[in-house]
């Protein structure tokens, strides 16, 4: 005989369920540090470059600005503004795209004839995770001058706006785990519960709070990546604008296959759950019939016919219901693929087939769960089959995300050193780790699972042996207490008879019976001490599962660490600054008497920024020769910078020098000295050096 542990008592289930409350509130806690913690640290799109540099000083306006960025990002006509000192645009509002292989740059053009002084640029843009990125640098023509323009103190994407579309954002993640896991836990593990009212109301929650997130975040877009006033969700324009996005698009899309979703939904727990009653109700009455040995031989041939040919509709909607809601969940697990970091990047065609899996598996496995927990605490009477199947559904699941979360590890670090340096690194060791914990529970929720069916079946076949109701043996229902309080149910019946004259006694019955009923549910439910351990490991599974959502949540708008190193290393690196001053010796002959010799420059200490340059000129003879006139000139031609023109002052015959020669971007640099020997006789001499 195989010992069971004793049934839990009262008080220690009241207990227990006084510590519900307190685990939600640990829960909110650790979820509220997570999200405060990670908003600082999420990064997105970043300006990695621009041409010309924040700060610098150029001789001359240059045809256009450039900037230079991260990752992918949306931009539009008035995405870059360049105002002059007094606050006037002076870009044309052309937007240049000229991104190329995995450089992603965009410019303006400016107009001719600009004045010197001191222009801010201000820059706004969507990066790839759908989330506004902005700022504002300044560069000055000339010389620096005073400047009306203000930067702008908001952050894109901040203020209240952001708050509530980031709830949004997670509200979204959540609903679509829970309408998709509750569906594919009904099809998959346990049929019979598309007719139970708790896990419905799941689904349904889960199908309206993804449907009212979306709907939030798309009339929300504009005053999000625009002007961070809730007024702008009635601006009919921005939101047509919206709507011609990548992200706008993906809204709509979700709303659409939202659409067929409640089709599935009404498919499901209609037409499907009605057969699955009667198909229940119909096993129950062959299994009497077997039991009392009536009926005619022919009309049990009729109904045993009948039950398979209803078996058999059932099951051919199971396949349509599954085929239909596997389409439906990936459509909308696509939403997400093609708007966020999988569309961009390297290999996105294979990335976003793959971040649809990891959608989708993580659905079935949390989703699933939260199902399971409902199951658990609501339905007295769920099979250990079911709990079986779900456990080989969450197995084949945890095998899914881990192939497709090396991979997709591997596209977004890129190296090993970004999986400690930066925030999508560390916010995958903490996911990778809160993995672990949840398979590490569901490992004790497994064992959970074979205790209850070997507590089941001992309990089976000891009411078997009885000639007890199996059911009621492992409800631990004392039945004969039942029955030596007849006279008080017959009371009761006395008193239902007298309470048609009293409706005020009738209610008071009525919630009288319904307390019983709920008590004697709450007594099957506790009385399997297999089932308790379950309920409580899975409700532990539950709580890491809600915390690993928010984590994956806040990692998906987080700037993968791939874009993030390489933004590291383009503002760490700087400019190489040379062990000695940049020195150029160059012969010139302008034909004319005495025109050949040969000019000596100096750049110290030759990098970007600001320089000192000293030129020297020498005859044939070696002697200073003091020029009538001599002009630098600086040009980068893979930027086309330039020329810049430098006037040196004549310090001495035959030297010349000038400071603060600014030289804004580092590169291959051309230098042009002209001399002037005579009125007549000039010529200019040129070469290459590498600056920064």
């Amino acid at each position: 005989m195989t010992a069971t542990a004793p049934a839990p008592s009262p008080a220690r289930a009241a207990r227990a369920t006084a510590y519900l409350p307190r685990l939600a509130l640990v829960l909110a806690a650790l979820l509220a540090s997570l999200f405060t913690a990670a908003s600082p640290a999420s990064a997105h799109a970043a300006l990695t470059a621009s041409d010309p540099k924040d700060g610098a000083v150029v001789a001359t306006a240059p045809a256009q600005v450039t900037l230079s960025f991260s990752e992918q990002v949306a931009m539009g006509d008035d995405s870059i503004r360049v105002m002059d000192p007094q606050g006037k645009r002076v870009d044309t509002g052309e937007l240049r795209d000229m991104c190329s292989g995995s450089t992603v740059r965009y410019g303006t053009a400016l107009h001719s004839g600009l004045p010197n002084g001191t222009y801010t640029v201000a820059w706004q843009a969507v990066s790839a995770d759908s989330h506004p990125v902005s700022g504002a640098f300044t560069f000055s023509v000339g010389a620096p001058s005073a400047t009306s323009v203000s930067l702008p103190d908001r952050q894109a994407g901040g203020g209240p706006v952001g708050v509530v579309y980031d709830i949004a954002r997670y509200a979204a993640y959540a609903g679509f785990t829970v309408l998709v896991g509750g569906a594919a836990f009904i099809l998959l593990c346990w049929r019979r519960g598309s007719a139970e009212r708790p896990l419905q109301k799941l689904v349904v929650r889960g199908w309206v709070t993804l449907t009212a997130a979306t709907l939030a975040m798309l009339v929300l877009r504009t005053p999000y990546t625009g002007s961070g006033k809730f007024a702008d969700v009635f601006d009919l324009d921005g939101l047509q604008a919206v709507l011609e996005t990548k992200t706008g698009a993906s809204f709509v899309s979700r709303l659409l296959l939202l659409g067929a979703a409640a089709l599935f939904i009404a498919v499901l727990f209609g037409a499907y759950a009605r057969r699955q009653k009667t198909s229940s109700a119909a096993e129950a009455v062959d299994e009497t019939g077997a039991g009392d040995g009536t009926g005619a031989e022919a009309e049990a041939e009729a109904e045993a016919e009948a039950a398979d040919e209803a078996e058999k509709e059932t099951s051919d909607l199971a396949f349509g219901l599954a085929i239909g809601g596997t389409v439906v969940a990936g459509g909308i697990a696509a939403t997400w693929a093609l708007a966020e970091h999988a569309s961009t990047g390297i290999q996105p065609g294979i990335a976003m087939p793959v971040d649809i899996l990891h959608l989708l598996a993580v659905a079935a496995w949390l989703g699933g769960l939260v199902a399971l927990l409902v199951a658990l605490h609501k339905v007295p009477d769920i099979e250990r089959e079911a709990v079986q199947r779900f456990s080989k559904v969450a197995f084949i699941s945890v095998l899914v995300l881990a192939v497709t979360g090396v991979y997709q590890s591997w596209r977004q670090l890129g190296s090993w050193s970004a999986l400690t340096g930066t925030s999508y690194g560390r916010l995958l060791i903490i996911k990778v780790s809160l993995v672990a914990v949840l398979v590490a529970i569901a490992y004790l929720s497994r064992k959970w699972t074979g205790r209850l069916g070997a507590v089941r079946s001992t309990e089976d076949a000891g009411a078997g042996a009885t000639g007890e109701e199996p059911a009621e043996v492992l409800a631990g229902v004392d039945v004969s207490r039942e029955t030596s309080t007849g006279s008080g149910s017959g009371s009761d019946a006395g008193s239902d008879a007298g309470a048609g004259a009293d409706p005020r006694r009738a209610a008071q019955l009525a919630r009288q019976r319904a307390a019983r009923e709920k008590a004697r549910e709450k007594q099957v439910r506790d009385a399997d001490p297999g089932r308790a351990g379950l309920r409580r490991s899975v409700l532990a599974e539950a709580g890491v599962a809600v915390v690993l959502l928010a984590v994956t949540t806040v990692l998906t708008s987080t700037e993968p660490g791939r874009a993030a190193q390489l933004e590291t290393n383009r503002s760490t690196a700087g400019p190489a600054v040379p062990n000695r001053a940049v020195k150029i010796t160059l012969p010139f002959d302008t034909g004319g008497q005495n025109g050949k010799g040969t000019v000596r420059l100096e750049l110290d200490p030759g990098r970007v920024g600001a320089n000192t340059l000293h030129l020297w000129a020498d005859g044939e003879d070696g002697k200073p020769l003091d020029l009538p006139e001599i002009k630098i000139a600086f040009t980068l031609p893979a930027k086309e910078i330039g020329p810049l023109p430098v006037a040196p002052d004549r310090d001495a015959p035959g030297h010349w020098s000038a400071s603060g020669v600014q030289l804004p971007l580092a590169g291959e640099w051309r230098i042009d000295v002209t001399v002037r020997t005579s009125d007549i006789d000039q010529t200019t001499v040129q070469k290459n050096v590498k600056i920064g």
